[in-house]
């Protein structure tokens, strides 16, 4: 079969539907995984959402945790966007519960792409593998690591830590990849994932208490865009990308601010605000959105209406 299509891993997740609407968007035909038929529907109404035709759009069953499907999900497919991994609403009790299925999904994919001879796959990482470890200046580039053995470091950097070092051993593979620091902006999945849980929380006042933390920002959408400019890019083989607004670090604190909420932060000494450098990222041509309409977009309903949006 002739390689023409696009796929994209884990379909029906809160950047995989922005990612595959704009593929559609841009004409492409797109092949996007869930891990059960039951979502397609989800997918093709959320795509529409973000003003796409779904006619180009095939969905197919394929689980990061078991080979069945794989094979045939790369088939006659040129490139991929591996996007799924779990993300978890708390951290779980055991570590290999993030861990396992990050790694070893990333490698079921990596190695579905290689042997089905795709020309790139760009993995979804995240800041969690770049900047979560000290360093004597919190000033960061896609040189820096976390290392996962870091006293204290919770399971959701451990995991992708280890999975994207585990994709870059990959023998055979094309790979580039994306690192986002803190992903918001409107879903146009029905069910919130962790980040928009956060908006909802300041919203609604059952999070009167806030961590005492400093992070970047990226859209949603321009993550999505950042996915098409590196697998376009010849250049980007072989790198990471730091996707982040061109804001300063922020805090919760400030998110609630421009939601119009107050709350408390958690007592601690100050955090240090990290630099987060998003050069390599704008030499492809990559404008990212302002943090306060990233913010202010998180509240757009999932129907695609603006919501209410504070003061």
């Amino acid at each position: 079969m002739e390689h023409m299509e696009t796929l994209v891993t884990g379909g029906s997740g809160y950047l995989a539907t922005h990612l595959v609407a704009a593929l559609l968007r841009e004409g492409k035909a797109v092949r996007a995984t869930v891990r059960s038929a039951a979502r397609e529907a989800d997918v093709r109404d959320a795509v529409r959402r973000g003003g796409a035709d779904d006619a180009r759009l095939s969905v197919v069953v394929a689980d990061l945790l078991h080979d069945d499907g794989w094979a045939a999900a790369m088939d006659g497919v040129a490139e991929v966007h591996h996007v799924a991994s779990p993300i978890p609403a708390a951290q779980p009790d055991n570590p290999d519960d993030l861990i396992v299925p990050a790694r070893e999904g990333t490698l079921r994919v990596l190695r579905a792409a290689r042997d089905a001879g795709v020309r790139r796959t760009v993995l979804t990482s995240s800041f969690a593998a770049v900047g979560y470890s000290p360093k004597p200046v919190p000033d960061f580039t896609e040189d820096d690591w976390t290392d996962p053995d870091t006293p204290g470091l919770a399971p959701y950097p451990r995991s992708k830590t280890i999975a994207e070092r585990a994709a870059w051993e990959v023998d055979g593979v094309e790979l580039a990849v994306v690192n986002p620091t803190f992903m918001l902006g409107p879903a146009l999945t029905t069910t919130a994932g962790s980040s928009l849980q956060l908006i909802k929380a300041l919203l609604d006042g059952t999070m009167p208490v806030v961590p005492r933390a400093r992070f970047g920002i990226v859209d949603v959408r321009d993550v999505a865009d950042l996915h098409l400019r590196v697998m376009a890019a010849p250049e980007a083989a072989g790198r990471r990308f730091l996707a982040v607004s061109d804001d300063p670090a922020t805090s919760y604190v400030d998110v609630a601010a421009v939601l119009g909420r107050q709350v408390t932060e958690a007592p601690g000494d100050e955090p240090r605000r990290p630099v987060i450098h998003n050069d390599r990222a704008k030499a492809l041509g990559w404008r990212p959105r302002d943090a306060r309409t990233t913010i202010l977009d998180s509240v757009i309903t999932p129907a695609g209406a603006p919501g209410s949006h504070p003061a």
